[in-house]
């Protein structure tokens, strides 16, 4: 196997233009969304299938490994390899060709699952197998794995819909398979299950999600389609260049019958009774640890345990009368149809988010490993609770969910790799065992991987396994094409990520474990979603670059404080890199299924690498100047605001000394501020208004209209309100730039400058989303008296919530189109469901923006970061706005406002002004 700098001068020799070898690219592919790291040499991103060729070629004339990674999401380490990985997702993602007439579609292997849905669906099709991870997942990996998802009981799997594959076989010969293809390799494959058809008719494709090894049924004589054999061979064997796949004609109705039962166990039990109904295409199976884990989830059945069938049919009456028939079957303690598409959206979103929520359900960290195995599905509740005893005696937890109708369960387990992997091994080899006597596969459609593979003697006999090696020696003779995998397998405790020892951090402010946290992230991918329904995660929307993920910035951390990580620890380059685009807008915290909060780990990180007496000397500029806004904004400095908000000569210099972009308009004080008019903590339980008005700094200093505007309506719904006089500070901007201690210090200020108004019992309003976000969660973690944090932050209410909750009448906006900006952290953290319900109660159009505005505080406002801001907002903002020219623009956040203003010109006005009828003012 070649250097690093060998192989970078042989792929720009062939051709091969865009090839990472930084330790940053290397670090942000050393793993997919297993347990298993594997740091490669190099990483190539393919710009045409032509270099698919060239690629291989260099791997065979280097003897060095060749890794397809597809999307990353692969959950049994099929993702990572020592050598070449060939990133498709960046540029092959072309959909070459869909024909409306037979119902096919060529792809190139880094199309994403959604991509092609999306084209499908808008000429009457649809592509039928759909994994959890469409949103991210690639054509290319698909076919890999044999992904089936949750729609394959009646869609089937990725195989049963693949029509043709151009690949490179490991040989290096270029072949086009198709059914009944019979000469090359093609044919020495057939050749060789020719000469044991008996045994191959017997030990395979015994049922539908048996997925682990090869798949020899494929090229039994009376079927052969080696097109299909390939699929499932997790890249071990070749190289697809382009998919033929079919499509589907989709039923125009569907209805989702949600049965409750009193276990999981239960609703395996079940299964069997429901699949001869007619029109059934999915029954999955959800647990109620996972369903806990949803904030606001919708009401469900009674019971512990659940099975969502779908069924579909060309009306509603037809569908309607399936649905009946599957209550009728089911033996459900509690049914519940439901016809409504976006609350059937809602629940299938959390069968989606399945995965990271299981990793989340236990009171220890849960992992992969024993991920997705299958069992015929008549045998699945007695497999299950074989599987709970198993689990028991190795003192165990996890939460089964997944395919029930296919026989398929995943499983998220709480494994200890203390002693480096050893009790792990030993659960999966006797779960292997137990499972075999059912007739049950390893893998039902993530395939075996690195996880897995080691297991196939245990659920396999010497003859099939002499069959795969031999499939493998005529397809790949050099071993090249990810090894380790199925063939000759890497011992499946071997480079787990887990078990790799971790750099302890002292002096942590606002996480108990940073390591812990930044090995939250599984690497399922939400975050890299193509479309995704949330916010997260703005800068990789803007960028499509790895490190600007959640999760490549996450698995950078991971390397960093891995004590034997390629990177040297928090102050390596790297790190600084793949933080430098985190917007800290904290959408991952809500978005991401694992809980990742970038946001904080990106403050706690800052905070680490400026450390020491002489860490204000490291700091960046606008850490000093945006970062100490609210320090600046009540001393003489205040004065110099409006010099730098022109734009002559002395207003682009102050912003070049300050960091800011010379693009930037930076907002002019005005003269009079409300904290001067409010009232002192001395006479706060004297006063006792209905209402108290807490002056955060962005709110005094930039917007005390906004307060205005909020007594005006409040005083018009018999509320009295007052201003608080104190002065005190959240500490944001602290907590954006890492400065933790000065952050600890404004909100300890905080909660005793509001402490006597809280004690009163009238509650506190915030204007600023971001400042009461930051006194709902960062300040309770910081403060040095968290039960006074609690205290103060219980009292702090949005506009909507304290309306709402006093039941108030509301204008009527009938005929008025508002487009609304959510701030992020309201988003995040506060929530932004009281403000949307009250605006509908206006009876406005309501248009919510549903992405970040991209300023993001500091962020957008800094040197260097301009051009991702505006990326940023191009994604949704800016293309809303752009639709709804007439529209009135609300946005509670300064940052949001500053934005539109600096991009679209448009006026904005909060929602405290427009319920006060300032919209309406010339």
């Amino acid at each position: 196997m070649s250097t690093t700098a060998d192989l970078v001068a042989a792929l720009g020799a062939a051709g091969v233009a865009d090839v990472g070898a930084s330790d940053l690219d290397r670090a942000l592919h050393a793993a997919d969304a297993s347990l298993y790291r594997v740091l490669p040499l190099v990483v190539v991103r393919p710009r045409h299938t032509d270099e698919l060729e060239a690629v291989l070629s260099v791997a065979r004339a280097s003897g060095t490994p060749l890794t397809m990674r597809g999307a990353g999401t692969s959950i049994a380490g099929n993702a990572v390899g020592p050598g070449i990985v060939v990133d498709t997702s960046r540029h092959l993602t072309r959909i070459r060709e869909l024909d409306v007439e037979s119902g096919t579609a060529v792809v190139e292997p880094g199309v994403v699952h959604a991509a092609l849905q999306a084209r499908a669906t808008a000429a009457g099709w649809r592509f039928g197998p759909d994994p959890s991870t469409h949103t991210r997942c690639t054509v290319g990996g698909m076919v890999g794995n044999n992904a089936c998802g949750s729609r394959a009981l009646g869609y089937g799997r990725t195989s049963d819909n693949v029509e043709a594959l151009d690949v490179l076989w490991g040989s290096g010969q270029r072949q086009r398979l198709a059914p009944g293809v019979s000469d090359g390799l093609a044919g020495d494959l057939a050749a060789l299950v020719a000469g044991d058809l008996a045994h191959a008719r017997t030990h395979f494709g015994q049922f539908s999600r048996q997925v682990s090894g090869y798949a020899l049924e494929h090229l039994l004589p009376e079927r052969l389609r080696p097109e299909r054999f390939v699929v499932g061979s997790e890249g071990t064997l070749a190289v697809v260049e382009t998919a033929t796949v079919r499509l589907v004609r989709d039923a125009p109705v569907r209805h989702l019958v949600v049965l409750g039962y009193g276990s999981m166990v239960e609703a395996a039990d079940a299964v069997p009774g429901l699949l001869g109904v007619d029109g059934l295409v999915a029954c999955e199976g959800l647990d109620e640890r996972i369903v806990r884990l949803v904030s606001s989830p919708p009401p469900l059945p009674r019971g512990t345990g659940w099975l969502f069938a779908e069924v579909t049919g060309e009306e509603a009456g037809e569908a309607g009368a399936r649905a009946r028939a599957v209550v009728a079957a089911a033996g459900a303690l509690e049914a519940m149809v439901v016809t409504d598409p976006a609350l059937q959206a809602l629940l299938w979103r959390i069968r989606e988010d399945g995965a990271g929520l299981a990793a989340r359900s236990l009171a220890r960290p849960a992992h992969s490993g024993w991920e997705d195995a299958a069992v015929p599905p008549e045998k699945l509740g007695a497999w299950l609770r074989d599987f709970d005893a198993l689990l028991r005696a190795h003192d165990l937890d996890g939460v089964p969910y997944g395919h029930f109708g296919d026989g398929c369960v995943h499983v998220r387990i709480d494994f200890d790799f203390s002693d480096g992997g050893a009790r792990f091994k030993g659960f999966l080899r006797e779960c292997a065992s137990a499972l075999a006597s059912y007739g049950g596969s390893l893998s039902g459609e993530h395939g075996d991987g690195r996880a897995r593979s080691e297991l196939l003697p245990l659920m396999y006999d010497a003859r099939s396994l002499e069959l795969f090696a031999a499939a493998k020696a005529l397809a790949d003779p050099d071993g090249l094409l990810n090894p380790g995998v199925l063939v000759d397998p890497a011992p499946l405790d071997a480079d787990l990520r887990p078990a790799r020892p971790v750099r302890q951090v002292s002096g942590l402010r606002l996480v108990a474990d940073l390591g812990a946290e930044a090995h939250r992230c599984t690497g399922v991918g939400k975050c890299v979603s193509a479309h995704s329904p949330g916010v997260m995660c703005p800068s990789w929307q803007a960028t499509r670059e790895e490190k600007d993920s959640t999760r490549g910035r996450a698995r950078v951390l991971q390397e960093a404080l891995d004590a034997d990580g390629t990177l040297t620890g928090l102050d390596d380059d790297a790190v600084a890199e793949v933080l430098d685009l985190c917007l800290s807008c904290k959408a991952c915290a809500t978005d991401c299924p694992t809980g990742v909060d970038m946001a904080t780990l990106k403050s706690e990180v800052l905070h680490q690498r400026h450390a020491g007496p002489l860490g204000w000397v490291r700091r960046p500029r606008t850490h000093h100047t945006l970062g100490r806004l609210p320090m600046l904004l009540d001393s003489p400095a205040r004065r110099l605001l409006p010099l730098a908000a022109g734009d002559g000569v002395l207003a682009r210099l102050a912003k070049r000394v300050a960091g800011v972009d010379a693009r930037r308009s930076l907002p002019t004080p005005p003269p009079d501020r409300l904290r001067g008019s409010g009232v002192a903590p001395a006479d706060a339980a004297g006063v006792a208004p209905d209402v108290w008005i807490w002056a955060d700094t962005f709110t005094d200093h930039f917007a005390p209209d906004a307060a205005r505007a909020a007594a005006r309506v409040l005083e018009g719904a018999g509320l009295r309100a007052e201003v608080i006089g104190a002065r005190g500070c959240c500490g944001l901007t602290y907590v954006s730039t890492g400065q933790l201690d000065a952050a600890r210090r404004s909100v300890d200020g905080l909660v005793a400058a509001l402490g006597p108004y809280v004690a009163t019992g009238a509650p506190v309003l915030g204007l600023e989303p971001s400042c009461l976000a930051t006194l709902r969660s960062d300040a309770l973690r910081l403060a040095s008296d968290p039960a006074a944090a609690r205290r103060v932050a219980g009292a702090a209410v949005t506009l909507a919530e304290l309306l709402t909750r006093h039941d108030v009448a509301v204008p009527d906006l009938t005929g008025t189109t508002v487009v609304v900006q959510p701030h992020c952290h309201q988003y995040a953290v506060v929530g932004f469901a009281p403000d949307e319900a009250l605006l509908r109660r206006t009876g406005a159009t309501v248009v919510k923006v549903s992405g970040c505005c991209g300023l993001a505080g500091n962020f957008g406002v800094e040197a260097g970061h301009h051009e991702v801001s505006v990326a940023v907002a191009e994604t949704h903002l800016l293309p809303t706005l752009r639709a709804h020219p007439d529209a009135v623009v609300l946005a509670d956040g300064m940052s949001c406002r500053t934005q539109v203003e600096d991009l679209a010109g448009r006026e904005v006005i909060t929602l405290a002004a427009l319920l006060a009828g300032d919209h309406r003012r010339p």
